[in-house]
C-alpha cells in the first residue's frame, strides 16, 4: 500500500516538517487508494486520511478534479471496516457513468471521541462535545491545503464538496456554514443537530451561507432505534426529520436559492450506511447540476 506520514512520527521531521514513507500503491479492483497519516488537531496523534483517485487517474496528465471531503473515513470504502458492516461503497459508486470523475478524501473519525470531535458545542451536561471548531479549522488549514498540494485538484469552492452523516452531518453543516467561501456544496445525511439544536440553529441564522452554496439534505422516516431512544428519551425518528426540516427552513428564510437546495425525506429510511450509500450519488448529481 501507499503510506505517507506528515508531522511528528517515528521518522522525525523531513523537508518542511514532513516525513514520508512510501511503499507502493494499493489497487482494489482497479481502484487506486493512497493513505496518508497527518498530525491531528489535538496533541501528537496521527490521523489516517485516505484518498480514492478517479478512474484512469494519471499524474502525467494535466487534468484537474473536484474533491469530495468526507468524515467517518472508516465507513466509506470497505464493508469489513465499516461500523455497520456495510460501507458507503465509494469504490463501486466511482465506476458509474452518471458520476463525474472526482477525488474522494476520507478522514477517519476519532473512535470513542467521535461525539466530542463532531459536536461543535458542549452538550447539555458539559461532559461531551465542543471540539468541532478545532476539527473544522484543522480540516481547512491542514487537510485541504495538503490535498491541493499533492493532487491535481480544482480547489475553488464550486469544486470542493463536504459531506457526512448523523454527527458527521452536523459537523459538515457547521464547517460548511463557517467556511462557505471554501466548500461550495454540502451533503447533510440524517442530520444529528438535535444534540444541540438551539445552538446549531442560532449559528446558522447568524452566519448565512454564500448565495452560491448547494445543499443536499436527506433523512429517513425510521432513523431512531431503541438503544438511542432509551438514552435520549425522545422519538428519534421524529427528531431527525424535524432537525432536517428546521435546517432546510432556516436556509430558505436566509434567502438561499431553492434550486440550490434539495430536501429528501425517504419513507422507511434507516440510520445506517446502507441507506446513506444508496442516496449518496444523488448528492453528487445535485452538486454539479447546472
Amino acid at each position: 500500500m501507499a503510506v505517507f506520514f506528515y508531522g511528528r512520527n517515528q521518522f522525525g521531521f523531513g523537508k518542511e516538517g514532513i516525513a514520508v514513507m512510501k511503499i507502493s500503491r494499493p489497487v482494489f479492483r482497479k481502484a487506486l487508494i493512497e493513505t496518508h497519516y497527518i498530525k491531528g488537531p489535538y496533541g501528537d496523534q496521527l490521523r489516517r486520511i485516505r484518498v480514492l483517485l478517479p478512474k484512469d487517474f494519471d499524474r502525467r496528465k494535466k487534468r484537474r478534479y473536484p474533491v469530495v471531503y468526507l468524515h467517518d473515513g472508516q465507513n466509506l470504502f470497505f464493508d469489513g471496516e465499516s461500523f455497520s458492516g456495510r460501507s458507503w461503497g465509494l469504490i463501486s459508486l466511482q465506476k458509474k457513468r452518471s458520476i463525474p470523475d472526482l477525488i474522494f478524501v476520507g478522514i477517519d473519525n476519532l473512535g470513542e471521541k467521535r461525539l466530542d470531535e463532531y459536536a461543535p458545542w458542549k452538550l447539555d451536561d458539559e461532559s461531551r462535545g465542543g471540539w468541532g471548531d478545532l476539527y473544522g479549522q484543522w480540516l481547512v488549514d491542514q487537510v485541504k491545503p495538503l490535498i491541493d498540494r499533492l493532487y491535481p485538484t480544482l480547489s475553488g469552492p464550486e469544486h470542493s464538496l463536504l459531506a457526512g452523516s448523523s454527527l458527521g452531518g452536523l459537523i459538515s453543516a457547521y464547517i460548511g456554514t463557517k467556511y462557505s467561501h471554501i466548500f461550495g456544496s454540502l451533503g447533510i445525511f440524517s442530520l444529528a443537530s438535535w444534540v444541540s439544536e438551539g445552538a446549531f440553529l442560532d449559528y446558522v441564522d447568524k452566519n448565512p451561507l454564500a448565495p452560491t452554496t448547494r445543499v443536499y439534505i436527506m433523512v429517513g422516516t425510521q432513523e431512531g432505534h431503541e438503544g438511542e431512544e432509551l438514552y435520549s428519551g425522545q422519538d428519534l425518528s421524529r427528531v431527525y426529520i424535524k432537525s432536517s426540516l428546521n435546517y432546510y427552513e432556516f436556509l430558505l428564510d436566509q434567502g438561499q436559492d431553492p434550486d440550490r437546495l434539495c430536501l429528501r425525506v425517504i419513507n422507511g429510511g434507516r440510520h445506517n450506511e446502507d441507506f446513506w450509500a444508496r442516496h449518496f450519488g444523488e448528492f453528487l448529481v445535485h452538486s454539479f447540476d447546472e
